[in-house]
């Protein structure tokens, strides 16, 4: 259904690490996504729990938010997820809800992402690609929580 395109997924994924840079300024865990359909981004959004007291204000929750009202429907099967860290399991179960085509993460997450509690939470029909720009991505929340035990 998608063809790799591993410059398009750098591409996108720059956009993901700017959405996470803007988390990052505003004291939030730097996480950032965006949701792109036919070549255009549809949805974006980094973490906002600490600004919206809210826990489930994750950046891929915000993103498919953005781009369901975008789309017009809660589907997304046309579209991809660039998100710089592994989703946790629930943003998985989110975007399998919204039966997202391709979800395509930076950096892995041992401790929180989905693939160590379930792998099977996104929709059978989702393609997951892991890794791209993980140094980058991985980088920045290592970065960040280097700055807090300071």
């Amino acid at each position: 259904m998608f063809e790799r395109n591993m410059e398009q997924d750098e591409r996108y994924m720059r956009d993901a690490l700017r959405e996470a840079q803007m988390a990052g300024s505003e004291d939030e865990v730097p996480i950032g996504a965006v949701v792109v359909c036919r070549g255009r981004i549809i949805g974006k959004g980094h973490n906002m729990t600490e600004r919206l007291n809210d826990p489930t204000a994750h950046a891929e929750m915000i993103a498919i938010t953005a781009a369901t009202e975008a789309m017009g429907g809660k589907y997304l099967n046309d579209c991809t997820i660039y998100v710089t860290v592994e989703p946790c399991p629930m943003c998985a179960g989110a975007l399998a809800w919204s039966q997202i085509g391709r979800v395509v993460y930076g950096a892995s997450d041992p401790k929180r992402g989905f693939s160590i509690f379930q792998p099977s939470l996104m929709h059978p029909k989702t393609e997951v690609v892991s890794g791209v720009l993980a140094d980058e991505c991985g980088g920045l929340v290592t970065e960040f929580f280097r700055n807090k035990r300071k």
